[in-house]
């Protein structure tokens, strides 16, 4: 007698859910973005509708979740062999590499034609230049091929405010590239001291970060380096009188903790079982460090209209 069919049990992939493509929008990093354009958009001089501030950051929202979108849609099979990526949408499964990347060609696309029209052409353009910067110029051309890949390419993460501020003045000035060059200072620190304890990821799939490429002596002295630097860049703006005492204040407070935690990163020597805690310590401390420091310069701007500093 023939055995009876069992039926088959071979998974069928599931239909992707919302939840799947807002994750290619990197929400946490989403986060950062959307807070420093708020941040640049509240502290420059003049003012904005509240709905054509609302549509600003919205889309200064939706362009970077589609860039990030389409960086996913590029690297799914270097996520696929990192343990800290392994379970994102794309390597996973959940979503197919085609909507991935139409799902971010239309984010992209859809948040810089929005911003034109509704806010100005030039905030627009700044928009659509660094989607292309953070989707092209960092993960295609420089990730893969220099461990220079985030100094270069942290222009990419400093935009944003750069962007809420030309959205409400229509033109760049100092204060705003001063805005920018403080992003792109604190990123080689902000993300070297992560590379640090994920180091094993990035070389098992062959990204030359910096860790990889030049070992870890270095690359300690170069997060020193970069938060030395960064003290002063971020207290710039209070130098050239762009601010009033509340940023300035708190930029050299915030920026001397910084430095401190540098230090201890910068010149100790891990053992081979060391638990990395003082650079798990500077990276968590530079995402903090980043929120205070545009968050007072919004108090500060606060402060000068209510006539509390001068």
């Amino acid at each position: 007698m023939q055995a009876a069919q069992t039926p088959s049990t071979t998974a069928v992939p599931l239909p992707a859910e919302w939840r799947d493509f807002f994750a290619l929008t990197k929400p946490r990093v989403m986060t950062l973005v959307i807070f420093s354009g708020l941040c640049g958009l509240l502290a420059a001089p003049g003012s904005l509708h509240p709905v054509l501030a609302f549509t600003a950051i919205l889309c200064i929202a939706v362009g970077a979740g589609g860039a990030a979108a389409l960086n996913m849609w590029w690297e799914a099979d270097l996520d696929a062999g990192m343990k800290r990526t392994a379970k994102r949408p794309l390597p996973s499964g959940r979503v197919d590499r085609t909507s991935a990347r139409d799902f971010g060609v239309a984010l992209s696309v859809g948040s810089v034609l929005v911003m034109g029209i509704a806010i100005g052409w030039l905030a627009a353009g700044i928009l659509a230049f660094s989607i292309f910067y953070y989707a092209w110029i960092y993960t295609v051309w420089l990730k893969p091929r220099t461990p220079q890949n985030i100094v270069i390419g942290g222009g990419a993460g400093a935009f944003p405010p750069l962007i809420g501020w030309v959205a409400v003045t229509g033109d760049i000035t100092l204060m705003p590239v001063l805005l920018f060059l403080i992003i792109f200072m604190w990123t080689p620190p902000h993300f070297w001291a992560l590379a640090l304890f994920v180091q094993i990821d990035y070389a098992k799939v062959g990204i030359p970060m910096m860790p990889v490429v030049a070992g870890e002596r270095s690359t300690r002295l170069q997060i020193l380096a970069y938060a030395a630097v960064l003290l002063p860049v971020a207290m710039a703006p209070w130098f050239i009188g762009g601010t009033g005492m509340v940023y300035g204040l708190s930029a050299l407070v915030l920026g001397t903790i910084f430095l401190v935690l540098s230090i201890k990163v910068g010149l100790r020597r891990a053992g081979p079982d060391d638990a990395m805690k003082p650079e798990k310590r500077l990276f968590g401390f530079s995402i903090l460090y980043l929120f205070l420091l545009f968050g007072m310069l919004v108090a500060d701007r606060v402060a000068t209209l209510q006539g509390w500093q001068a």
